[in-house]
C-alpha cells in the first residue's frame, strides 16, 4: 500500500502511452522516472534497501501494459507471481534525488520469465536486481511457455541467461506448495 499512489501514477501514464502508439517490444528497456522521496528513506536517511524492490515494481508495471502482456493476461485470466529475486547495491540513493528504473525481459527458463531492474542516475547504475516470475492462471496452475507466448508472441533476439542466473534460481527455490517445508533450523 506504501508506494499505492506511484503504482496508479505509472498504471496511467502507461495507458496514456499505449493510446499514443508508443507501445514497447517484450525484450526493449523500459524506463520509469521517480524521485526519492522522505517515504523512501531509513534511519541512515538513504533510500531503504526494501524499498529498492517496491519501486521496480513500477517497472514491470510499465512494462506489462506498454507492451500489451497485461491486456493478454486479463484476457487469459493469468496473473504473474514473483518466486524469487536478488539485488545487488552499489551506491545509495539519496533524498530528493531524481533517478530512473530501466527494466528488461531477459530470458525465461522452462518455467519462469526473468526480467532486470536498475536503478539509474546519470547513465549510472546504483541498484541491480534480477526477478525470476511465473505466470499463473486464474483456474489454477501454472501457465506454460507454449501457452504464454502464443498469447503475446514469442520474443525474438533475447540472448541466453548469463550462466549464474539458473544456477542462482535453482540454489534458492524453496520446495513446491505440494510438498512440506518445515522451519527447521540447522
Amino acid at each position: 500500500m506504501n508506494v499505492i499512489w506511484r503504482t496508479l501514477l505509472v498504471i496511467l501514464h502507461a495507458r496514456r502511452a499505449v493510446r499514443r502508439g508508443r507501445t514497447r517490444e517484450l525484450t526493449e528497456v523500459g524506463r520509469v522516472s521517480l524521485t526519492t522521496l522522505p517515504t523512501d528513506l531509513d534511519i541512515l536517511r538513504h533510500m531503504n534497501n526494501g524499498r529498492y524492490l517496491s519501486l521496480f515494481d513500477l517497472g514491470r508495471w510499465d512494462l506489462l501494459i506498454r507492451t500489451g502482456l497485461f491486456d493478454a493476461m486479463k484476457r487469459q485470466n493469468w496473473y504473474a507471481v514473483v518466486s524469487s529475486e536478488t539485488v545487488t547495491f552499489r551506491k545509495s540513493l539519496q533524498l530528493w534525488q531524481r533517478f530512473e528504473v530501466e527494466s528488461r525481459l531477459i530470458g525465461h527458463d522452462d518455467k519462469a520469465v526473468f526480467l532486470e531492474h536498475r536503478a539509474v542516475v546519470d547513465g549510472e547504475m546504483y541498484a541491480r536486481a534480477v526477478v525470476r516470475a511465473r505466470m499463473m492462471s486464474r483456474n489454477g496452475g501454472p501457465v506454460g511457455h507454449d501457452e504464454l507466448f502464443a498469447a503475446v508472441g514469442k520474443p525474438a533476439g533475447v540472448a541466453d541467461l548469463d550462466e549464474w542466473i539458473p544456477e542462482w534460481a535453482s540454489a534458492s527455490a524453496l520446495p513446491s506448495t505440494r510438498r512440506p517445508a518445515p522451519s527447521v533450523w540447522s
